[in-house]
C-alpha cells in the first residue's frame, strides 16, 4: 500500500468515526419524546424548551470560557434563533396539533430543504442522488410514524414546516460562517443555546405562565434533556457540522425518529408493524447512502479535516453539499 492510499485509508477512519459521533446527537434526540411524557409535567413544551436550551448553554459558557466578539454577537443570536429559540417552540407546537407523527415526517425532508437552501442562497445544484435519497429518507420516515388520522391542522403542519426550515437555514448558516479563530464548538455550542434559551423564557412565561411544581422524576428528566440530549448532543451536532460534508451531517437526522419508534418498541411497549419495519430499513438505508462521498471526490483529503480559520480566509467557503470539501 503506497503513501496516497494509505492516506486515504487514515482519511476515511477518522470520518467514520466523526459520523458515528455526531450520528449519537440525533439517537439521543429520539429519546425526547419518551422521556417528555415518562417523565415531564404534561402540556409545558415552551419550559420544556426552555430547560432544555439554557441550562445547557450556560454550562457550555462556564466550561468554554469564552465569550462572542465582534460580529459573533449577532451572529450567535441568528443561529441561536434558528436553531434553538426558534426551532424548539415550532417543534413542540406541531407535535401537539399534528396527527400521529406528522411533524416527524416534516421534518425528515431536512435534506432536501438544506439542498434547497444551499441552491438558492449559495448557487450550488444538489445531485440526483441527493435528491433522490432525501425523498427516500423521508418515505420511510413516514411509514413508520405515520398513522391514520383526522384532518390536517393548518396551524400544525405551518408550524412543522417553519420548524424544518429553521433548523435548516440554521444549518446553512452554521456551515457558512464556520468559527471565528481560537474558538472550538464547544463555545459556539453554549452560545447559540444560550442565545436560544434566553429568547425562548418570555414567550415561555407569557404563554404557560409559572414554572410547575417539579418531583423527582420531572426534576431527572429535565436533567437528562439538559445535560445528555442538549448539551452533549449539539456539542456534537455542531461539532460534525464542521467536519463532514452537508449532505453527511443532514441525512443523520433520520435518525432520530427511527430511535423513538425503537424505543417505543422496547420500552413502552408499542407494536412495530411490518410496514415500520420496511420503513425503518428505507430510512436507515437512505441515512448510510448519504454518508456516501460522491463518486467525483477522488482526492484523500477532505471531509473528515476539521474546519480552520484559515481555511476560510484562503477558499472564501462556499456550502458544497456534494463535493468532499468541508460542508454540511
Amino acid at each position: 500500500m503506497n503513501t496516497n492510499e494509505l492516506g486515504v485509508v487514515r482519511a476515511n477512519r477518522r470520518n467514520g468515526a466523526v459520523i458515528a459521533l455526531t450520528a449519537l446527537a440525533p439517537i439521543s434526540w429520539g429519546s425526547t419524546y419518551a422521556v417528555t411524557t415518562e417523565f415531564l409535567p404534561p402540556d409545558r413544551p415552551l419550559f420544556t424548551g426552555l430547560m432544555r436550551a439554557l441550562p445547557a448553554g450556560l454550562l457550555l459558557l462556564a466550561l468554554a470560557r469564552t465569550l462572542p466578539r465582534g460580529a459573533w454577537w449577532w451572529k450567535s443570536l441568528v443561529l441561536g434563533a434558528l436553531n434553538i429559540g426558534a426551532f424548539f417552540p415550532l417543534l413542540f407546537l406541531s407535535a401537539y396539533r399534528l396527527p400521529g407523527g406528522m411533524a416527524a415526517v416534516v421534518g425528515s425532508i431536512g435534506p432536501l430543504f438544506v439542498a434547497g437552501l444551499a441552491t438558492l442562497l449559495l448557487g450550488e445544484r444538489p445531485t440526483r442522488r441527493t435528491l433522490s435519497t432525501g425523498i427516500a429518507a423521508a418515505l420511510g420516515v413516514s411509514l413508520v410514524v405515520l398513522k391514520a388520522a383526522g384532518a390536517l391542522d393548518p396551524v400544525g403542519a405551518l408550524a412543522a414546516l417553519a420548524s424544518t426550515a429553521s433548523m435548516s437555514t440554521g444549518t446553512v448558516l452554521t456551515k457558512r460562517w464556520g468559527r471565528p479563530e481560537g474558538v472550538g464548538p464547544l463555545a459556539l455550542t453554549g452560545w447559540q443555546l444560550t442565545a436560544g434559551g434566553l429568547l425562548i423564557a418570555p414567550l415561555a412565561f407569557l404563554v404557560e405562565g409559572a414554572p410547575p411544581a417539579l418531583d423527582g422524576r420531572a426534576v431527572a428528566g429535565y436533567a437528562y434533556l439538559a445535560l445528555a440530549n442538549t448539551a452533549v448532543a449539539y456539542w456534537l451536532w455542531f461539532r460534525g457540522i464542521g467536519r463532514l460534508t452537508a449532505t453527511q451531517v443532514t441525512f443523520l437526522g433520520p435518525l432520530s425518529p427511527l430511535t423513538a419508534a425503537v424505543i417505543g418498541w422496547a420500552a413502552l411497549g408499542q407494536a412495530l408493524t411490518p410496514v415500520q419495519l420496511v420503513g425503518m430499513a428505507l430510512a436507515f438505508g437512505a441515512t448510510l447512502l448519504g454518508q456516501r462521498p460522491p463518486r467525483a471526490a477522488a482526492s484523500p483529503a477532505p471531509s473528515s479535516r476539521p474546519f480552520s480559520f484559515a481555511e476560510e480566509k484562503r477558499q472564501k467557503v462556499s456550502m458544497d453539499l456534494t463535493g468532499g470539501e468541508l460542508r454540511r
